[in-house]
């Protein structure tokens, strides 16, 4: 069997046994929160847990990195939409160490790009239409930087209401342990 027919035969028995049950929420968070945080699968269940979030407290945005590097990009629209439409009033931008954007390098990227069979041809029409690559998929070296830089572009959105808090954290992957880089109560407008 594989991934996908073991996907659908789990989800067969868990709709069947009624096992969504013990999750059924509303889509409004019920901490009125809104977290951007890094795809890591060791986050999956331990940053709610490390948080103490239950299924339906929080909006939480994944991506890699948890890197907001564009103020009109996707993740920020998520944390408009999640703000203005879904009632979160706490933004949360949360790096994680040992993160796998930590020193990434664009052109070792596209190199496996082009090893998976991406032609060389379409890098360089990209690179030619104005697409920056190597901005692109930029991770960052220095983490407590990295959610700085990502909580300023949020805090400093012209569409963000100015009583909107926006925290910085890191967490560890291994413990789960939180520490803050960003006390967004301090830096309300």
């Amino acid at each position: 069997m594989n991934k996908l027919e073991q996907v659908l035969s789990h989800n067969s028995t868990f709709v069947e046994n009624k096992s969504y049950e013990q999750y059924l929420t509303t889509k409004f968070p019920d901490r009125r929160m809104v977290i951007v945080t890094c795809m890591d699968a060791r986050l999956t269940e331990l940053l709610p847990k490390a948080m103490n979030l239950k299924n339906g407290d929080a909006k939480i945005i994944k991506s890699a990195g948890g890197i907001v590097t564009q103020p009109f990009g996707n993740l920020m629209r998520s944390v408009l939409v999640a703000v203005y439409e879904l009632k979160a009033d706490e933004v949360f931008v949360i790096g994680h160490h040992d993160c796998g954007m930590t020193g990434i390098n664009p052109e070792t990227v596209i190199g496996h790009m082009i090893e998976r069979g991406i032609p060389q041809q379409t890098i360089a029409t990209l690179r030619n239409s104005g697409v920056d690559l190597n901005r692109w998929l930029t991770g960052f070296d220095n983490l407590k930087e990295s959610v700085e830089k990502s909580v300023s572009i949020v805090r400093n959105h012209p569409l963000l209401p100015s009583n909107v808090p926006v925290h910085g954290l890191t967490i560890h992957p291994d413990t789960g342990a939180l520490d803050l880089v960003v006390n967004g109560y301090n830096q309300l407008r």
